[in-house]
């Protein structure tokens, strides 16, 4: 029986997202005793190698093969998972970090280059929006499976071994490095399925040669197109930005479930996985409500550029509600405003996806898709560091908001200046 193609698709980003040690990684890495600032370094290291071989690694697959290029990317992240369980002091971390950025590099740009050619194949290139979301919203479907398979492993493991990040914890966190191994060997199972149309116009041999012009021309499409440096502009702001802030919600949850007056028979980080399961799954539920949903958003607003501007003003204002919130330390409140903007960032990125497509050749779609990705991992990666040592510094997590909203502003304010100069 063949298995029809847009449900191998939503089984990549369902099985993809059973990241069981997502919701937990900031937790994790205080366990290991690691300061705020240098979880920023290993997560700042991991977009440096992210960049390094981001462009090269769409180059690669639009030549020679984008099944082999998801292939390599889920063994490189089975190959991280079972550093980070093993890990236990910094330098294994960094190893660690180095191939998951080799997982990340293979595979963001080259699978949605393959729906892409496979709705342009099928004569459905006007569904892009749609279609993407709709298999983004599966992801995210994952995602909340995931949280509550995590959250159980968490609550359920138990280790005698007090971690000093935090004060002593009953719970090992590293556990659940070894659970995510599983879904992402099926997900390879799942990539041998795919027909090999989708590689593209790939050569049957290697030539350093012929993946530098290709890259040469995809970044001279970007540097040339004024629409396409600017998404390139916005993808830096929006995504560096909630990649780099968005883990801080777990440490701001434990602090709400050590306060919790409910649950006190319960230890507090028992405590801490429940609340951040609860959380976590209606988080992703509603996010991949949101992705499914940002087609309607785009027509609602009366297309894709309007729908663009809409979000951004929306994203201006949770960061900039969230600083004296943070200030104030009301806790539920933070909550909410951390899931609103990862709800936000669901009807965001079909858009933007969508957006940057559109301004692309087929030839060059994964080529063009991982340079939008380098620029969101740049940006990240200069973040990063910065919120962690921002955070040690204020001893509270209010300078992530204060980041956040002068970045939004300053993409509101300069969205003709960039136009014309950038």
């Amino acid at each position: 029986m063949r298995v029809p193609m847009l449900f191998r698709f939503s089984l990549y980003g369902f099985l993809k997202n059973q990241q069981y040690y997502d919701p937990f990684l900031i937790l994790a890495f205080r366990q290991k005793g690691l300061s705020f600032f240098l979880i920023g370094i290993l997560i700042g290291f991991r977009e440096i190698c992210v960049n390094l071989f981001e462009i090269p690694s769409g180059a690669v697959a639009d030549l020679y093969g984008r099944r082999r290029a998801m292939i390599l990317s889920f063994s490189a992240y089975i190959v991280s998972f079972a550093m980070f369980a093993l890990s236990r002091s910094l330098m294994p971390l960094f190893a660690a970090m180095f191939f998951f950025a080799i997982g990340d590099a293979f595979r963001t740009g080259t699978h949605k280059a393959m729906i892409f050619d496979w709705l342009r194949i099928q004569g459905r290139s006007n569904e892009k929006t749609k279609i993407y979301g709709y298999t983004r919203s599966w992801s995210k479907m994952g995602s909340a499976v995931s949280v509550l398979i995590a959250a159980a492993l968490v609550f359920y493991s138990s280790n005698t071994t007090v971690g000093p990040g935090d004060g002593g914890s009953s719970v090992n966190y590293s556990n659940i490095f070894w659970f995510s191994i599983i879904p992402y060997m099926l997900n390879i199972i799942n990539f041998l399925g795919y027909p090999a149309a989708l590689d593209g116009d790939r050569k049957s041999g290697f030539s350093m040669k012929a993946v530098t012009v290709l890259l040469g021309k995809a970044l001279r499409q970007a540097a040339q197109h004024p629409p396409l440096r600017r998404l390139i502009v916005e993808s830096m702001g929006f995504e560096g930005m909630f990649k780099a802030s968005k883990d801080y919600l777990q440490p701001i949850l434990k602090q709400t479930a050590i306060a919790l007056p409910l649950l006190l028979t319960i230890e507090g980080e028992r405590r801490a996985a429940l609340l951040v399961g609860v959380v976590y799954f209606v988080l992703y539920l509603l996010s991949s409500t949101a992705s499914r949903h940002a087609h309607r958003l785009a027509d609602w607003k009366g297309g894709e550029e309007t729908a663009a501007r809409f979000i951004w003003r929306l994203n201006w204002l949770l960061f900039a509600c969230l600083v004296p919130l943070l200030w104030l330390r009301w806790y539920p409140l933070i909550i909410v405003g951390f899931v609103a903007l990862a709800i936000l960032q669901n009807f965001w990125r079909p858009v933007l996806i969508s957006r940057v497509n559109a301004h692309s050749t087929a030839e060059m779609g994964a080529t063009v898709l991982s340079i939008e990705s380098q620029a969101k991992s740049f940006a990240t990666m200069l973040l990063a560091p910065i919120l962690g040592w921002s955070v040690d510094l204020a001893g509270a997590f209010w300078p992530v908001a204060v980041v956040g909203t002068l970045i939004t502003t300053g993409i509101i304010v300069s969205e003709k200046w960039v136009d014309r100069r950038f």
